[in-house]
């Protein structure tokens, strides 16, 4: 662990004392699996903001080669984690050759088995015992899953009143509104968080982490921060509490659709409702009007919370709310989410972000094409668009022999 913890603090510019005391108070994560053999990743305060690439078939469009080509992709343009949210073909093996595959964390949504068990068995999802929905659970972290999405805070006290005042778009969580879906038909609590202790128990044995699912996240900028969504995060305060007893290393999931007046409102309730809990935040989207654009919309929003605390964003692709990703729009998803995670690092006064930045900033005022184009995060497309066109001057075509940082250093020299 001493080995580990060395290499971490390493990468992430602190000392080995201050990831011990976060990971001791809960504020910092190591996320591994006990059976992937992989370096464990360091998520929480005070790190740098991580991102994760949500992968996966659906029912309509199930290849385990392209699967595999986006995860290739994410892992390539840096993302952190991946999930596979697989629904469609055979998700035991999809999932399998995805976490030996992959060479960082993979997390997954077990209650998507359960539902596609039940239907082997046919039976409705609905109709899913308690130790069936156990027993998906354990298959995932014995497979080697490194975290796993549980929608424990969806209780029937947190959805309370949700017929009579109605959301615009209702529940838009998958693992959400299907443990109300069983709620409703069983006439009981969710297993989830009745069965809690069985769950750490689970987590501790194969020593993942749990990912507290925000099954009522809004789905539209007019539900964020409504009730449905704090009654939840309440719910999933304590739970955090419990996990944290018992040894258990554990995050919280956030919204969602919020607009950029409420992102950090919603970074303080997260980290005062769950004791400084790292917060796994999607996007967040900033406006509901941007599909096919819209990892341009969470990449705003995701600047902005990494700023104000979030410490892991899922990137949101081009296709969100319209279709599965390609490995095209997965590249863009990744790209546009390290780039606002980066952004939000800058902001916070991480000191590596920082640095980087400036490097650039030199290589730029010194008319270093070749050193500037090193230093990018992504410097494939910059060296395209500076190589189409050549300037007849040092400068790039955009100004010319007219380039203010050019013409800048000259009166400098002059004036000496």
């Amino acid at each position: 662990m001493q080995k580990t913890l060395s290499k971490i603090s390493r990468q992430e510019g602190v000392s080995i004392a201050y990831l011990k005391k976060g990971i001791k108070q809960g504020s910092i994560v190591l996320v591994k699996n006990r059976k992937h053999r992989i370096t464990p990743l360091a998520i929480g305060q005070g790190l740098r903001t991580k991102v994760n690439a949500n992968i996966g078939t659906s029912p309509d469009l199930a290849d385990l080669k392209v699967e595999l080509d986006k995860l290739s992709a994410a892992i390539r343009l840096g993302a952190d984690t991946v999930m596979d949210l697989s629904t469609g073909g055979d998700v035991d093996v999809i999932r399998r050759e995805i976490i030996q595959a992959s060479s960082v964390p993979v997390g997954t949504v077990p209650i998507y088995q359960v539902a596609l068990e039940s239907r082997k068995r046919r039976k409705s999802f609905i109709k899913a015992s308690v130790d069936e929905i156990f027993e998906a659970i354990e298959k995932h972290l014995a497979d080697g899953v490194d975290f796993v999405t549980v929608h424990c805070g969806v209780t029937r006290e947190s959805i309370q009143g949700m017929r009579k005042k109605r959301r615009v778009c209702g529940v838009v969580s998958r693992g959400g509104s299907m443990m109300i879906e069983w709620m409703a038909f069983n006439k009981r609590e969710n297993p989830l968080y009745e069965h809690y202790d069985r769950l750490l128990k689970l987590a501790k044995k194969y020593d993942a982490t749990l990912s507290l699912g925000d099954g009522l996240r809004p789905g539209a900028i007019a539900d964020a921060t409504d009730r449905y969504q704090l009654k939840e995060l309440i719910v999933i305060g304590e739970l955090v509490k419990r996990a944290r007893a018992e040894g258990v290393s554990v995050m919280v999931e956030g919204p969602g659709h919020i607009p950029i007046n409420e992102i950090e409102a919603n970074i303080l309730l997260e980290k005062n409702i769950c004791a400084g809990a790292p917060f796994y935040v999607l996007g967040p989207l900033v406006t509901d009007s941007g599909a096919g654009y819209d990892h341009i919309v969470a990449a705003i929003g995701g600047a902005l919370a990494a700023y104000y605390g979030a410490d892991f964003l899922c990137y949101v692709t081009p296709s969100e709310h319209l279709g599965l990703p390609n490995v095209k729009e997965v590249e863009e998803g990744v790209i546009a989410a390290r780039l606002a995670a980066h952004a939000g690092d800058i902001a916070r006064g991480l000191k590596s972000a920082r640095q980087r930045d400036l490097e650039v900033s030199r290589a730029r005022y010194a008319l270093d094409w070749e050193r500037l184009l090193q230093l990018l995060l992504y410097p494939e497309k910059a060296k395209n668009i500076f190589k189409r066109a050549s300037s007849k001057s040092s400068t790039c075509t955009m100004c010319g022999e007219f380039c203010a940082m050019k013409k800048t250093k000259e009166v400098i020299r002059g004036s000496r």
